[in-house]
């Protein structure tokens, strides 16, 4: 969890870039409480750092005139990939990084030119991002535990709690972590189901590093992993197309979760689960490349079909 002191030092930084606050507006930003808020002033104080407080309807907090940290120095376009990256890490929903982002924020504000902190601001306050998040995300201390076991290479003990099953223990080699559709995920070998398995990180109820190590595989992609794990569940119809193409255009006009690409003589074999054949249609009219449908053939009507509808809309226009 995000520990108290590292929430009274992101109280300093935030006044050292607003100047002066309010303990509402210090109190909304860290996501605490304005009693526990009045805790962090005085440990601040208690660590000899001067904070002046006035008092009434319009109260603030301030440090004392004078008093500044050495800052750390970034050019503007260090400063703007930053601010960037601490939006994002307000929306990812790993529990506590919220006042983490806010702290760091802060720190980098200070350090600013005045006309591109103005600008570093509102984009903070106005530019929001498509980042699915999940209700429940898990904690840091997961997460960064599982990160490090990935790049140690070291096997951890993990309890874990699937969706409506009890709690198991298992062992596994973590080969790497991923965010997808609002979770995230911790993938690896499972020494429990001797396969390769995916966990979402919200449902592991302990870490414990231990000392065996292992060799993961070269190139692993988790986020790959994931994408092709949904898109080969089983569905309504198994299809099969021949794209005449090459792989790196073929993933760019298809998305990734729409199945598994096989280099063949003539192309790439699409391999892929669908429950409705003209939504797949219409995401095979997207191609710039030409293709065949190997089956279903009921794929290939709906192909006919989306055809000729986009040859009407072509003839009304």
């Amino acid at each position: 969890m995000y520990s108290p002191t590292a929430r009274v030092l992101a109280v300093l930084e935030l006044l050292q870039t607003l100047g002066r606050a309010s303990g509402a507006e210090l109190a909304r930003r860290l996501q605490v409480d304005e009693r526990t808020l009045r805790r962090y002033i005085a440990r601040l104080e208690e660590m000899g750092i001067p904070v002046t407080a006035e008092r009434g309807r319009y109260g603030c907090y301030a440090l004392m005139p004078g008093f500044k940290l050495p800052p750390m120095m970034f050019d503007d376009a260090e400063a703007l990939a930053l601010s960037v990256g601490l939006i994002a890490a307000r929306q990812l929903g790993v529990a506590g990084t919220a006042p983490a982002a806010e702290s760091a924020r802060g720190k980098l504000e200070r350090v600013m030119p005045s006309r591109l902190r103005q600008r570093v601001r509102a984009l903070g306050e106005t530019v929001q991002m498509d980042l699915a998040r999940s209700s429940a995300a898990g904690d840091q201390d997961t997460l960064l535990a599982l990160g490090e076991a990935a790049h140690a290479r070291t096997r951890v003990s993990l309890r874990y709690q699937a969706a409506g099953q009890p709690e198991t223990e298992r062992e596994v080699d973590v080969y790497g972590v991923a965010l997808r559709g609002g979770a995230w995920y911790a993938v690896g070998h499972c020494h429990l189901r001797r396969g390769l398995r995916s966990f979402r990180i919200d449902r592991v109820r302990g870490v414990v590093p231990g000392t065996a190590t292992f060799e993961a595989p070269a190139d692993f992609d988790a986020v790959r992993h994931l994408a092709l794990g949904v898109a080969t569940l089983p569905r309504a119809h198994a299809i099969q197309v021949l794209l005449k193409t090459d792989m790196a255009t073929a993933r760019e006009e298809l998305f990734a979760t729409i199945g598994v690409f096989q280099a063949g003589d003539r192309g790439l074999v699409l391999h892929s689960q669908a429950d409705d054949l003209r939504w797949f249609a219409r995401q095979l009219a997207r191609l710039s490349c030409e293709f065949e449908v190997i089956a279903p053939r009921a794929l290939r009507t709906e192909v006919a079909r989306h055809a000729r509808h986009l040859l009407a809309q072509a003839a009304r226009g």
